[in-house]
């Protein structure tokens, strides 16, 4: 794996769970990024979905419900985010786990979001 970017934040994280947002998730998700559309991509035909025939709303639905609901889905792509973790970073994530699981959540979801065009079949 690419090490990972640094990405520029202001510096007005106040709780220690959006600190370790902006230094330690983003960057993560970020060097992950083609593994992540990789995987999400093999997730649509074991599904089933008629992704590509969706409509642009109904896509951006889809990714946000699947990510959510789909705990098999779900718990791959936050377990790539978490393989990623430093020992100390693991200690911060184990002392706020449910509001760090729930952000990874959220930014997968923008992240999938982001890039809807490369999740098509000709992607």
């Amino acid at each position: 794996m690419k090490p990972r970017p640094k990405i520029p934040t202001e510096p007005t994280a106040i709780s220690t769970a959006e600190q370790f947002q902006n230094q330690t998730l983003r960057p993560v998700l970020k060097a992950l990024n083609d593994l992540i559309l990789a995987y999400y991509r093999h997730h649509l035909p074991k599904r089933k979905v008629a992704f590509d025939r969706f409509s642009p709303e109904d896509k951006l639905a889809y990714i946000e419900r699947s990510v959510r609901e789909d705990t098999r889905l779900r718990l791959m792509l936050i377990g790539m985010v978490v393989g990623q973790f430093s020992p100390e970073e693991w200690a911060i994530f184990v002392a706020e786990e449910a509001e760090l699981t729930r952000r990874i959540g959220n930014l997968l979801i923008g992240r999938l979001q982001s890039q809807v065009d490369q999740l098509s079949s000709a992607g």
